[in-house]
């Protein structure tokens, strides 16, 4: 997998999307601090906005800015976009008020939602053989998973010795030395798509989404992912020092399970699909992820003490590798159900497709946890996860299903 880092531009761009990665990883820490100095007791709520807002962003502006820049140079993008997210971070110090917070976050949060996508499309045309390609992505898999356990770490260790304001420095720092790798990455030279209305651009990649058999399928997993990472996410915490009774250290211990989970997966990731296409690997993580989440509603239902927790340990860790097994493939037939012209409007409306369905998902874990408990959110999100694991199976396994032939494997 390390291999791929022998191509000197792809070898950038990952470093591009590693330091940027870390420095958003402080702000998330630094902006949870901000958010208690402004509004003490209510910094929940203002996160909880912040990161509706978030959501919004990636959902709304992904499709229209790949449509207004479908046919600028991807470099300048990346580039201002990393700028613009420079600048944002910059400015966070100093608000006074929630809804300054918010307007930052609305503009950082679309410069990701037109980075992350034009990102994303860039890389099959700089890996062009499908090896190289499927290496990537489990390297970046690999790099998400890891830096959402060093990020934390990093930010507490830096805590030690400064305040918490000059983490944003280290933010601006990441983005800043993302838009210099980039600067100096050599691009392949990427065709432009033909010109149309921009009505037609908006929609274009939500279009080869409804027309595509594997597309659709794949929103079905997106639907799956969404109902078990928004349990992990908004209810760990919960589950672990509200329900359960213990500390913040088994917080992030039962965090890390699940990131593990999913790297160790990300890892194998390569030689699996050398041997089985990726179509039955993801189908069999979308199958894995309800009965998971059902296995582990059973776990707190009805054991308790130390074998409850080592078996909440171990579905956490399962859940995790369940779900890489539906991301870290899923870019391969965003690639291989698209073109170098429409390949930006594809990878975008991805990104907002599967956001939109984390804005059902996260509002269902949080606000029906809090009220009908997490046993019962938890059987509502495996309902869910089934709906959408079954549109996947009928979709790709289908008696009149004509799907792409997938690359020979390797025995």
């Amino acid at each position: 997998m390390i291999a791929v880092l022998r191509n000197p531009t792809y070898a950038k761009l990952f470093s591009a999307q590693m330091i940027a990665l870390l420095g958003t990883g402080l702000l998330t820490v630094a902006l949870g601090l901000l958010a208690f100095d402004i509004a003490g007791g209510d910094a929940g709520i203002v996160l909880g906005v912040a990161m509706s807002i978030k959501m919004i962003a990636y959902v709304a502006v992904a499709p229209v800015m790949a449509a207004l820049l479908a046919h600028a140079p991807r470099k300048p993008v990346l580039i201002t976009a990393d700028l613009v997210r420079a600048g944002v971070a910059l400015s966070l110090p100093f608000v006074t008020e929630a809804w300054q917070i918010y307007i930052l976050i609305f503009l950082l949060q679309s410069a990701s939602a037109t980075f992350t996508p034009t990102f994303q499309a860039v890389i099959p045309s700089v890996l062009p053989a499908e090896d190289d390609y499927t290496n990537a992505l489990s390297l970046s898999r690999f790099a998400y998973d890891l830096e959402a356990l060093a990020s934390p770490m990093l930010a507490a260790a830096l805590l030690t010795v400064i305040d918490y304001h000059s983490l944003f420095v280290g933010t601006v720092v990441g983005f800043l030395g993302s838009a210099v790798l980039v600067m100096v990455a050599r691009f392949p030279d990427i065709d432009a798509p033909q010109p149309s209305p921009f009505l037609d651009r908006l929609t274009s990649g939500a279009r080869i989404f409804r027309e595509t058999r594997e597309l659709r399928g794949l929103m079905g997993l997106n639907l799956v992912v969404a109902t078990t990472t928004a349990m992990v996410i908004v209810n760990t915490v919960v589950i672990v020092q509200g329900e359960l009774g213990r500390d913040q250290a088994d917080v992030a211990l039962m965090l890390a399970a699940y990131g593990g989970g999913s790297m160790i997966v990300a890892l194998l990731m390569p030689g699996l699909l050398r041997r089985l296409s990726d179509r039955p690997v993801m189908l069999a993580g979308g199958v894995a992820l309800p009965l998971l989440l059902l296995a582990g509603t059973g776990v707190f239902a009805w054991m308790e003490g130390g074998a409850q927790w080592t078996a909440l340990l171990g579905v956490w860790l399962l859940l995790g590798a369940a779900t890489s097994t539906i991301l870290t493939p899923s870019a391969r037939l965003l690639r291989r159900n698209s073109t170098e012209q429409t390949r930006a409007a594809v990878f975008a409306a991805q990104f907002s497709l599967s956001h939109a369905c984390f804005l059902i998902t996260y509002p269902l874990a949080g606000i029906l946890g809090a009220a009908l408990g997490l046993s019962a959110v938890a059987l509502v999100l495996v309902g869910i996860g089934v709906v959408g694991g079954a549109v996947a199976l009928r979709t790709w396994t289908g008696a009149h299903a004509t799907l792409p032939a997938e690359p020979a494997k390797r025995v």
